[in-house]
């Protein structure tokens, strides 16, 4: 680029990506809701309960098996046509999916069907969320001041945070229902509330401007013709980086759907609402934590932060697995908060400006979906392993906690290998040396 980008919106957009990250993972995660405690039941052969469940969980990793792939194509198309179309696209997809969901036949009505529709709803989710964060983050970033980059781009993750909230909430009233009426009518009324959130993302989002970095680039025609192969010929081994770092989503994924029906089983006996409660709790606390962390990373670094969460949730998932096992509620509900609510949120929240800043602008897109949707891919499934590692009686706990903790340390060492950017300016990030260079004298021309 010939000159630094003009000055953008960092507080419109980091809004646009709080709301719709919130309305765009309350879809994704009240089916996490649903395949731990209710799915098995209604989609699922009910003669075969443990085969069910394991089958149900491994629906929840469909979506992120779909998300490689989403992946490709949106940040292919985010890189060409620009972020704001993207966001837009997918949370009406999201939305639309999610509402079908809620209108699905069951097992008992439709046989086989019935779990085949749910996969198919499944995957069009995940489609949607590979392309939602990615685009989301890039728009935050390339509004952003310099100086604050962290703090504007934690609010993707922090509104992905509120959607968790969100789906909890929603699904405690639900959960609490008789069971005749909870596997009958009651499990769909999350789903089709997503009707709200179709119609919510085109109202909020069809307004936004195109982040500044986009639009100079397409006015000096410095758009990728092929972003997707460029990438992988240029920028290989940040990729490979981001895929390793994003597998610290395994932390979420098992705390927001494995413990959840490890801790409802007949093996610990917890009470369905009240285990959502510590979920939506510590997502409370997150709330707060993530833009905290994202600020100190703006202070100290992206990666001490970021560090710090990877490898402080590969301790606590043993101490909150093992507050589950002595069935102890209130230290349950201690271990949950500081767990999930504050020492993860220092790796949640970081990741959307330490990713991003690894790539150009003529890639960032793409870098980041690829990157992270395969990462998150791994993290799906890592629900259904946890499942069979935790036995057929499924309170193998420490098994779980190992297993989880080996990919905080993956994501340690991807963190710890990367570059520091969080003083790189804006319009040198993910550049090399040579283009660095030309990158500041072209600035400093235009300023003569």
């Amino acid at each position: 680029m010939s000159a630094a980008p003009p000055q953008g919106k960092p507080r419109k957009a980091a809004l646009a990506a709080w709301i719709g990250s919130a309305l765009e993972y309350y879809d994704f995660f009240i089916y996490g809701s649903a395949a731990a405690l209710v799915f098995p039941k209604v989609f699922f052969d009910p003669d075969d309960p443990a085969t069910a469940t394991l089958i149900s969980l491994a629906t929840f990793g469909v979506a992120y098996a779909a998300r490689p792939l989403g992946a490709l194509l949106l940040g292919h198309l985010g890189d060409r046509l620009g972020r704001r179309k993207i966001m837009v696209w997918t949370l009406v997809l999201m939305g639309l999916s999610t509402f079908l969901i809620g209108c699905l036949p069951t097992y008992s009505q439709v046989g086989t069907l019935a779990p085949v529709l749910l996969v198919l709803m499944r995957v069009f989710q995940g489609l949607s969320a590979a392309g939602e964060q990615a685009s989301a983050n890039a728009m935050t970033l390339e509004h952003a001041p310099e100086h604050r980059r962290g703090y504007y781009t934690s609010f993707t993750l922090n509104g992905t945070q509120a959607g968790q909230i969100l789906a909890t909430v929603v699904f405690i009233p639900v959960a609490a229902l008789p069971d005749e009426q909870l596997y009958t009518w009651g499990w769909r009324i999350p789903f089709l509330l997503s009707v709200v959130v179709a119609v919510a993302g085109y109202v909020i989002r069809r307004t936004l401007e195109e982040t500044p970095v986009f639009r100079q680039a397409s006015a000096e025609r410095d758009v990728a013709r092929m972003p997707l192969a460029e990438l992988l010929r240029d920028h290989w081994a940040d990729v490979l980086r981001v895929v390793a770092a994003a597998t610290i989503a395994t932390v979420s994924t098992v705390f927001s759907v494995w413990a959840l029906a490890y801790a409802t089983s007949d093996a610990v006996g917890f009470d369905k609402a009240d285990i959502l409660w510590v979920n939506g709790c510590a997502n409370g606390v997150a709330l707060l934590a993530i833009p905290l962390w994202a600020k100190l990373s703006d202070r100290i670094g992206r990666k001490p932060v970021f560090l710090t969460g990877a490898l402080g949730s590969g301790v606590m998932v043993f101490v909150y697995l093992w507050a589950i096992s002595t069935g102890s509620y209130p230290l349950v509900f201690v271990a949950g908060l500081a767990f999930f609510g504050v020492v993860y949120s220092a790796a949640n929240g970081i990741w959307p400006s330490f990713y991003g800043e690894m790539f150009p602008a003529r890639v960032r897109l793409s870098g980041m979906a690829v990157g992270t949707q395969i990462g998150f891919a791994v993290a799906g499934f890592a629900v259904t392993f946890a499942a069979q590692i935790a036995g057929p009686d499924g309170d193998d706990w420490l098994g779980v906690a190992i297993f989880t903790a080996v990919f905080c340390a993956v994501c340690a060492i991807a963190v710890a290998t990367g570059r520091e950017t969080h003083r790189v300016p804006t319009a040198d990030l993910g550049l090399r040396p040579r283009e660095r260079s030309a990158s500041i004298a072209a600035r400093q021309s235009a300023t003569i």
